[in-house]
């Protein structure tokens, strides 16, 4: 059995009555045992002095390309079509296992290094199983699928699937890694959008989905011209579709969802749908901001994301916290979006969209080890006297204010040294990487 104490730190909880305390938490094992002061060092292997320190529950990041980090800097300055179809398309079908690996451990690198303890992932076609295994060597925890694409005349060969061979794929992918290291990896079917996927496809997916209780992770109404498009073959918009093809229910991730009319944000309440809010994303590709205020006062679920490399261009929660705060707050007022209300969507509510707020999510006894641990003690965090340090931590703290990061009760980055990645090799075959990738592609 291992043991883990960390001593004198400021707690943010985020339990039920949001308490921030001052003590010790002690792991054993994965699980969190005992949260108190004064808790008895004598058997404890490793013994953390987090004085001065703050820890928080993991930032659970619910829409993440990993696939794509190698594209950070390649499709800047462009909106979403022409970005996928200019860009991270050929770019994609460019990948081989190697390059996938590499991208996966360069995301994974960055998550760890800014406190972000799970993802909700969307490989590529091809090579999945390279990611996987970046997360399986990495530590950090994750719900990820291979996308799925057998439909669209604009995208590059290499990525046209054959309806039967995409969901066969997936599922060989679910039954070898679904629930892997006692399930700290698990498994969601990945439509891309409904742009790119058949209605045989989706059925099957929504049968699929069923039958192993898995999530089902896509994109749904990011951009006015995807809309369009998906109006024109179905007569539906995004949300209403997908409920028209029994998809819509608690166990559906929707990544942005930013124009939505009244009936289908009816159907996301009323069905228990999962909205990732991914703000840098949305802003940069000036896709537009999405109704979340509206969302969280319908008690709409609500998450965080920072989507892919090429479009953020980075993963950080701290970013992202900032972010949906104040871009709502032009629209409804100062009071909208208050730093607890964000901090919600970046831990307990993060974890309610993968279905694991019983596990993890806030920093409470039973619960999974996924911590993180924050130095507040710079010139940009203070004075810390008499300020709420969720404020403190949503409008000024920064992913370089991370220490500690924690897993399964597993040290992956300590005092910013990572155990779990090779840093110096990931950066040099990050840049090999994508330089092989360009001369296939042209770009």
């Amino acid at each position: 059995m291992s043991t883990i104490l960390i001593k004198n730190a400021q707690i943010v909880t985020m339990n039920k009555s949001e308490e921030i305390i001052i003590g010790d938490i002690l792991i054993e094992n994965n699980i969190i045992k005992e949260i108190g002061q004064g808790l008895n060092e004598a058997n404890a292997e490793k013994i953390i002095d987090a004085a001065n320190r703050t820890v928080i529950p993991g930032f659970i990041q619910t829409h993440i390309h990993l696939c794509q980090t190698l594209f950070r800097g390649k499709a800047d300055d462009l909106e979403l079509m022409d970005w996928l179809r200019k860009r991270i398309w050929p770019l994609e079908a460019a990948h081989d296992e190697e390059s996938i690996y590499y991208s996966a451990m360069l995301g994974i690198g960055e998550l760890l290094e800014s406190g972000t303890t799970t993802i909700v992932d969307m490989e590529t076609v091809h090579h999945t199983e390279q990611a996987f295994r970046a997360i399986a060597e990495t530590g950090i925890r994750a719900v990820s699928g291979k996308v799925m694409m057998d439909k669209g005349d604009q995208v590059p060969l290499p990525l046209q699937e054959k309806t039967a061979e995409s969901i066969q794929q997936s599922v060989d992918l679910l039954e070898k890694w679904h629930q892997y290291d006692n399930g700290r990896i698990q498994y969601a079917f990945s439509p891309r959008f409904v742009v790119s996927c058949t209605e045989t496809l989706l059925r099957e997916v929504k049968t699929l989905s069923d039958h192993y209780n898995v999530r089902v992770h896509t994109h749904a109404s990011e951009n006015l011209g995807e809309i369009q498009i998906v109006e024109e073959e179905t007569g539906m918009r995004n949300v209403v579709y997908l409920n028209h093809l029994g998809l819509a229910n608690d166990r559906l991730i929707l990544a942005h969802c930013i124009w939505l009319d009244e009936e289908e944000k009816r159907i996301i309440k009323e069905k228990g749908v999962h909205v990732s809010h991914c703000p840098g994303s949305n802003l940069k590709l000036a896709s537009g901001i999405a109704e979340t205020h509206y969302l969280l006062c319908d008690h709409a679920s609500v998450s965080l994301g920072a989507d892919g490399a090429p479009c953020n261009n980075n993963l950080d929660m701290f970013n992202e916290m900032r972010l949906a705060a104040l871009i709502q707050k032009p629209i409804h007022g100062p009071t909208a979006m208050d730093a607890r209300t964000v901090f919600r969507m970046a831990t307990i509510g993060g974890a309610k969209a993968v279905g694991m707020e019983k596990e993890i999510g806030s920093i409470e006894v039973g619960k999974k080890a996924d911590l993180a641990i924050l130095n507040l003690n710079s010139f940009h965090t203070f004075p810390s006297y008499d300020v709420d340090p969720i404020s403190r931590i949503v409008y000024s703290a920064t992913r370089a204010d991370v220490e500690t990061t924690i897993i399964d009760g597993k040290i992956l980055m300590e005092n910013k040294i990572m155990k779990t990645v090779d840093k110096e090799l990931v950066l040099k075959e990050s840049n090999i990487s994508i330089k092989r990738l360009l001369k296939r592609t042209n770009i």
